[in-house]
């Protein structure tokens, strides 16, 4: 077993590195009730799919407002930019990917709840990076450069996250 957290280990460490560790406050991206889902789930599984529901959501909103939808009055990202939520998905991943390393690091960690980590990182990825080429054709469209070049820089990492937990899980079925 050890073998196997010291690749996946190596691996996350090289996507974050090919990502760019992204400084500046390490909350501001998600809300409130996230944060405090987050916190709340103590086991690596709970916590990636919080993670991941989150950046579903930001990729969900960001396209309904680049469609023109306005927010309704009860919605957590009412107020948050579509640049905003372009960012805040791709710093949602890079929080994903630290916390597998973490988890692959502690020794305590639960490699069964690991592993659905890892299959629901690879899962939403797929999912994610269709709708990151929709948000990137509408950007094309609609002559929006910033947003275009956040969704490249969202599209280059989730493209990583998705490498990296398909890699890890091969690994995993070869032992």
């Amino acid at each position: 077993m050890k073998p196997f957290i010291q690749r996946v280990r190596t691996l996350m460490l090289g996507l974050m590195i090919a990502a760019g560790a992204f400084p500046g406050p390490a909350n501001d991206f998600l809300t409130p009730q996230e944060i405090a889902k987050i916190q709340d789930a103590q086991d690596i599984d709970q916590r990636i799919k919080i993670y991941l529901e989150a950046a579903a959501l930001r990729l969900k909103t960001a396209a309904e407002r680049l469609a023109g939808k306005e927010s309704a009055s009860e919605d957590p990202l009412e107020f948050f930019s579509v640049e905003a939520m372009l960012d805040g998905y791709y710093r949602i991943l890079h929080a994903v990917m630290l916390n597998l390393e973490d988890a692959s690091a502690n020794s305590k960690t639960d490699q069964k709840k690991f592993q659905i980590a890892m299959k629901s990182l690879k899962s939403a990825t797929e999912v994610d990076g269709k709708q990151l080429e929709l948000l990137k054709k509408t950007a094309e469209d609609q002559r929006k450069e910033e947003v275009w070049n956040l969704v490249k820089k969202a599209i280059e990492i989730n493209n990583g996250a998705h490498e990296g937990a398909a890699a890890a899980l091969s690994r995993k079925m070869a032992h």
